[in-house]
């Protein structure tokens, strides 16, 4: 009986490859239509993918850890019955063939489709082509649910077509513009690989084989230091890297700095905390609340610039997005709409959203579209720090450890609960006056948080 492919769908976002981190069945097992088959990990959530077909799984294209690129085949289920093409949310229009041309010539041009619902996907590349079915998005508003991609069977080739193109004169066989960027960025000439795919078809593996240094030795690098290994920079680590760059690229960031007598911060988080009963009121909430009275006071620094328009964007909403380590990496979740919550409320979101990061959890929609970060380094024992923009965010507060120092209070030497605040800034959007504005009026709060009621 023969066997049909199922391939990695099109995940949105301008996604272009996924990681498989946990295979749910083996070779051999019954599959049922819209069974989650396996879990990957994308540059930037973990996503369940289910299979459209029901049958026996033949065969697995991928080990955990391997990196698939969007329309490669996943998994091969043999006497394969396909599924229902899944519903749209109501009131979402059906998709029409002039859409489904419009989109394909976008995917053409390189152009992603930007969403948080329903978008298209695609089975095989816009190179390779094939039927696309619209897909739902489900759990992006479930607390720490795992984004779910629910796709709908389309029939494509077994094997893509190879795009040929030419490199020093040689016609080379090669499907996925990933590969030739990879070689381009390598510096590898194609026409000097041996494909493996189908007819010759050079894979992605193929490049990374000829671009890798073998591990069995160190190998001296230009200035002679023997190099321990190489780790690709990919996933989630990538995507920090790039957005890291872009921000060091283009915003001119400037950082001020000040000590300031936290006493009076822990002293009222230790009274909101008394009632056991209660949700524990976090430091990171207090904080935030102290950010969102002085983002009121300083509204010229909830913004960002519109370098192709020249206009600074300030924005009427509060989304604060603040720093969480994880496993995976740095993520910055997003407390969307934090100037309209209580401190208790941002308390609860904080804790949700942590959880849902560590856990790897949180959809694109709770992981995008921030207007301020809260960075709270202090957690790794470190007093200051000069931290990058969270691009394209026009500023960031940075919280240090809270620690017991020598403190002069009305003339007299006592032992205070001290920390450092540090406040970077586009300085395009504000001088330093703004700036330091903001940073007294937030280190005065610490200081002294029951001026918060005035505002109240």
């Amino acid at each position: 009986m023969s066997a049909r492919e199922f391939r990695l769908p099109d995940l949105g976002e301008g996604l272009t490859e996924a990681e498989i981190i946990a295979w749910h069945v083996a070779v051999g097992d019954h599959v049922s239509v819209d069974q989650v088959v396996c879990e990957v990990e994308t540059a930037k959530a973990s996503v369940e993918v289910p299979c459209p077909y029901e049958g026996e799984v033949v065969e697995l294209h991928g080990a955990v850890g391997d990196v698939v690129d969007v329309g490669k085949p996943l998994i091969s289920i043999a006497g394969a019955l396909a599924g229902v093409t899944a519903a749209a949310p109501a009131g979402a229009a059906p998709e029409e063939p002039a859409d489904r041309a419009r989109l394909d010539a976008e995917a053409r041009n390189g152009k992603a489709k930007q969403s948080s619902g329903n978008v298209l996907v695609g089975y095989g590349t816009a190179e390779t082509g094939g039927v696309r079915r619209r897909r739902v998005v489900s759990g992006f508003g479930g607390h720490g649910a795992v984004p779910r991609v629910h796709v709908a069977p389309a029939e494509v080739p077994s094997t893509p077509e190879p795009i040929a193109t030419r490199q020093n004169g040689v016609r080379i066989a090669v499907v996925s513009p990933l590969v030739r960027r990879l070689a381009k960025e390598g510096g590898l000439d194609l026409a000097s690989v041996q494909g493996s795919g189908p007819e010759g078809l050079i894979m992605r593996r193929d490049v990374e084989a000829a671009l890798a240094v073998p591990a069995s030795a160190p190998v001296p690098s230009s200035t002679g230091i023997a190099e321990l290994e190489r780790v690709p920079l990919r996933g989630l680590r990538k995507t920090v890297a790039d957005k890291l760059s872009r921000s060091r690229r283009e915003i001119p960031d400037a950082t001020t700095w000040v000590d300031v007598d936290a006493t009076g911060l822990m002293e009222l988080r230790a009274a909101l905390n008394k009632d056991t009963s209660a949700r524990k009121i976090s430091l990171l909430a207090v904080l935030a609340r102290i950010c969102v009275a002085g983002l009121a006071r300083y509204p010229e620094l909830n913004a960002t610039v519109d370098v192709e328009r020249q206009e600074i964007v300030r924005y009427a909403d509060v989304n604060l997005g603040f720093a969480a380590q994880t496993d995976r990496g740095l993520v910055v979740p997003v407390v969307h709409g934090a100037h309209r919550m209580s401190t208790e409320e941002l308390a609860a979101e904080f804790e949700r959203l942590t959880t849902a990061a560590r856990a790897g959890s949180l959809p694109v929609s709770e992981l995008t579209g921030s207007t301020f970060t809260l960075n709270n380094y202090g957690v790794y024992g470190v007093d200051g720090s000069t931290p990058i923009l969270n691009h394209p965010e026009a500023a960031m507060l940075g919280v240090g450890r809270i620690v017991k120092k020598p403190w002069v209070v009305d003339d007299e030497l006592a032992v205070r609960t001290v920390t450092q605040l540090s406040f970077t800034f586009d300085h395009r959007v504000c001088d330093g006056g703004v700036a330091g504005g903001f940073l007294r009026y937030v280190a005065d709060l610490v200081e002294e948080p029951a001026r918060l009621l005035r505002g109240l």
